[in-house]
């Protein structure tokens, strides 16, 4: 379980790509504190970490997550939004992120404010999932607040702080991102279809 406050970002130092499965090796200031077993978020998708070493952590990403994620599109040198479990005794900064990514989403429109950034994202309304008005979605594992929803696209809006502590910084028209819906709605939609 995860709250969607990303406290750090990670490089990808090494992709190795083994039958169906991707391992990749991060560098962060989190590697000396991580342990083997361990679950983290890397774009907002739960990981176990398998190896560590010197400023270095490794977790290995299955086909069927590679399938459902941006991350078969990373690269060497590309930046990672890393998030730790969240510790039951701490605070719900964010939203109730559970680390499983839904589905992809493109960025359409970017834009550059007076102090902000605001970008507008569209996805396939076949897998069921919808966004709600001020509601919450979780951006690259990023917990943002919903504007402007639609049937297929929503927007949201950047503040400085979150656009320079997280991979948002690189998001352009184009991109591809992982969404993670709001579980609360997920459950109200899937009732609401019986």
């Amino acid at each position: 379980m995860f709250t969607g406050i990303i406290e750090t970002l990670g490089t990808v130092t090494d992709l190795f790509a083994d039958q169906g499965n991707l391992h990749l090796t991060i560098a962060s200031n989190l590697a000396q504190e991580l342990k083997i077993d361990q679950s983290i978020a890397h774009n907002g998708i739960c990981l176990t970490v398998v190896a560590i070493a010197d400023g270095l952590h490794t977790v290995t990403a299955i086909d069927e997550t590679l399938n459902k994620t941006n991350l078969r599109h990373l690269q060497k040198g590309d930046l990672v939004n890393l998030e730790r479990c969240m510790q039951m005794n701490g605070r719900l900064d964010g939203h109730i992120v559970q680390g499983h990514v839904d589905q992809t989403a493109v960025c359409t429109i970017y834009k550059e404010l007076e102090g902000s950034w605001e970008y507008t994202f569209e996805y396939d309304t076949t897998q069921g999932n919808v966004t709600v008005e001020k509601g919450s979605i979780c951006i690259n594992g990023v917990s943002l607040t919903v504007v402007n929803s639609q049937r297929n696209s929503f927007s949201v809006a950047i503040i400085p702080y979150t656009y320079e502590h997280t991979n948002l910084q690189q998001v352009k028209k184009g991109t591809i991102v992982n969404l993670e819906f709001d579980v609360i709605g997920k459950y109200v939609a899937r009732l609401m279809q019986r």
